[in-house]
């Protein structure tokens, strides 16, 4: 009987330390991915931008990316205006991560293309932030957060993809790709375009086009060189 209780105390004891080194990795992981991220006080990227919405005709934009820490970023278009949904300009990897004021749940490995990656969500401990949840997909190898998602109570539930390459040691994508639901996306005051209306002369029921994307192809990035603060007025 005191082996038996023995033997029972060391397995209930060995699944409580693997429990807590899961959650030890999980954690130190998503660390390294931020630290990596922390790297960059700001930056003034230039890019093309791809708007695709169903019911709108939107042509591809030559962009200027602005960004400064803590949470300051701005995308404008060549003819000054950006197109990108409101709430998915303000949801970036600093945002998501530039607080610490989360909780954070392994949630196992999943495969994004040829890259094994682990999934993590983060549950915001302030009952008052907009976010609800995120979840992000981290490139183990490399330290990278190749996917994210994340519903805010505001402005629906935004996905970002990024491809990395010449960047990747500030974890900065050379591509990244939004997708949002269409009827949170808003016109820029002023501006107008044609409706893709398909092969009928009926205007498209915007409701039913449910999702969008905006891809954003960057040709460079300048990095730490000082914004100031008329750049996000």
């Amino acid at each position: 009987m005191i082996n038996l209780i023995r033997n029972v105390s060391l397995l209930v004891f060995f699944n409580s330390a693997s429990l807590w080194v899961a959650a030890q990795d999980i954690n130190t992981l998503v660390l390294k991915a931020k630290q990596k991220i922390d790297k960059v006080n700001d930056y003034e990227a230039s890019g093309k931008m791809k708007t695709n919405v169903t019911f709108l005709k939107v042509p591809i934009a030559t962009v200027k990316i602005y960004f400064k820490k803590p949470n300051k970023l701005k995308v404008k278009s060549e003819k000054g205006i950006s197109f990108i949904p409101k709430g998915a300009v303000s949801i970036n990897m600093n945002n998501i991560l530039g607080n610490n004021d989360y909780t954070i749940i392994d949630a196992g490995k999943e495969m994004i293309g040829n890259n094994l990656v682990r999934v993590a969500r983060l549950l915001p401990n302030d009952d008052n932030s907009d976010v609800v949840l995120s979840t992000i997909y981290i490139d183990e190898a490399n330290n990278l957060i190749r996917k994210a998602k994340t519903t805010t109570k505001e402005n629906g539930t935004y996905e970002l993809e990024m491809t990395y390459g010449r960047y990747a040691a500030y974890g900065l994508p050379d591509k990244i790709v939004f997708s949002f639901n269409t009827k949170d996306y808003k016109l820029p005051k002023g501006v107008t375009f044609d409706f893709d209306d398909g092969s009928t002369n009926n205007p498209v029921d915007k409701a039913k086009a449910k999702k969008g994307r905006a891809e954003i192809t960057f040709s460079s990035y300048t990095i730490n060189k000082g914004l100031p603060e008329s750049v996000f007025l």
